[in-house]
């Protein structure tokens, strides 16, 4: 029987996928100037470097016991071990002068996958545990994107770029979607591999709504943000209207407006405003867009539902494309709603919590569980960025509400009598 959803790969497919990983991780560190690799690109975030040591000390910690190794560095083991969760009003205050030169992180890294490498044909349970290795570092190259996106130009090695500004005429619109069930989660015994917070497989009755046939996009934000709606309190919960007033939070963090002309940031140049991409915005701005709509977000049972279809398989994404496509050049579901998967995470009004059947990894305890605080809100869907093997349906990320740099968008629900 398989525990908690391992995959039966083949052993040596599984440390090739850890080896593209780590040349995909690697590949994006270049982009950062030198100088640069101490920078905070992000407040609520750690600085550049320790992520250079991280997700060298993640896959340490998690394969060095069951392939019997004993650190020499229990020091970087420690000191790289977690990241950061952002959590409001608490910025980190450390210096770069806090970390270890870059010649020592360098050390580090090439020390334990030298360590590694050699004997990981002894692990344990090794499908699961490579698994998770390959994913989670995989979840930090979307990380990284969205944190050197957030960096001044001249602070990174430009690469080639590849985007799509115009797929052609489109016209928002909704798609009903009748009432059925929705299944959330996987089974054990499906020998798929999954995160603790995946499984167990749920079936849910949702009753008929109708849903965005599209993203919310760009052009479709602008219109809420020139009718004043940052302004409308009616439109904000307290929170949300509290950190508003407090960061002076007044247009989505990928955009910028020069001389009273709106700008999208890409990854290494700004472009005029591409009104058919899906705007990036938090969890409080889709919230604030959706009322103003008289609408509200979907709930992950919702966005189950109307992302039923046949099995899509997905590739992963070019290392050239860092931006999304226009919001009508994806296809649909069953029921006719576009672009779900690969072109930008999908906020949800369904808090992070566990479901039923929930088991902790024994080995990363509080992967999931340390989150099931009410605090954070499910995304579905997947990114550019987003590695092929994560655009799975059962897949949850999870965010704080309050936090804009994810490669996040939304659409909005209506419920009718």
């Amino acid at each position: 029987m398989a525990t908690h959803g391992a995959v039966a790969h083949d052993y040596q497919t599984l440390i090739g996928r850890l080896h593209q990983a780590r040349e995909e991780t690697d590949a994006l560190f270049q982009i950062v100037q030198p100088e640069a690799i101490y920078d905070r690109p992000i407040p609520e975030r750690h600085r550049i470097v320790f992520y250079r040591g991280h997700l060298e000390a993640f896959d340490w910690n998690l394969l060095s016991g069951p392939c019997g190794l004993t650190s020499t560095q229990p020091l970087l083991d420690r000191l790289f071990a977690f990241g950061i969760d952002p959590i409001d009003g608490q910025l980190p205050s450390d210096t770069p002068r806090d970390w270890p030169r870059l010649e020592q992180v360098e050390d580090y890294r090439n020390r334990v996958r030298g360590a590694l490498d050699g004997v990981l044909g002894k692990v344990s349970n090794p499908e699961l545990l490579l698994n998770v290795a390959i994913e989670h570092r995989l979840m930090h190259a979307e990380t990284l994107a969205y944190m050197f996106h957030q960096m001044p130009f001249e602070r990174k090695t430009r690469r080639a770029v590849r985007r799509v500004l115009d797929a052609g005429p489109w016209t928002p619109a909704s798609v009903r979607v009748p009432s059925g069930p929705a299944t959330l989660g996987l089974r054990r015994e499906s020998d798929v591999f999954g995160w603790c917070n995946e499984f167990e497989e749920q079936t849910i009755q949702v009753p008929a709504f109708s849903i965005d046939r599209y993203k919310v996009s760009n052009g479709q934000f602008l219109q809420f943000l020139e009718e004043g709606g940052y302004d409308n309190r009616a439109l904000w919960t307290d929170e949300d209207w509290a950190w508003k007033l407090q960061h002076g939070i007044a247009h989505p963090a990928f955009w910028a407006n020069r001389d009273g002309r709106w700008v999208y940031r890409s990854m290494f140049d700004e472009l005029a405003l591409p009104v058919d991409w899906p705007v990036y915005v938090s969890h409080a701005e889709a919230s604030a867009y959706a009322r103003w709509q008289c609408k509200r977000l979907p709930t992950e049972a919702e966005w189950h539902r109307a992302a039923e279809a046949p099995a899509v398989h997905h590739n992963d994404p070019p290392r050239d494309v860092w931006d999304p496509s226009p919001v009508q050049s994806r296809g649909s579901s069953a029921y006719g709603v576009d672009g779900l998967f690969a072109n930008g995470w999908e906020w949800t009004s369904t808090q992070f919590a566990p479901l039923p059947g929930f088991r902790s990894f024994p080995f990363y305890p509080g992967y999931s569980a340390d989150f099931f605080d009410g605090q954070h809100y499910v995304l579905k869907g997947g990114s550019v960025r987003t590695a092929a093997c994560m655009l799975r349906g059962s897949f949850r990320n999870w965010f704080q509400p309050r936090y804009q740099y994810v490669y996040a968008g939304f659409r909005c629900v209506s419920v009718e009598d």
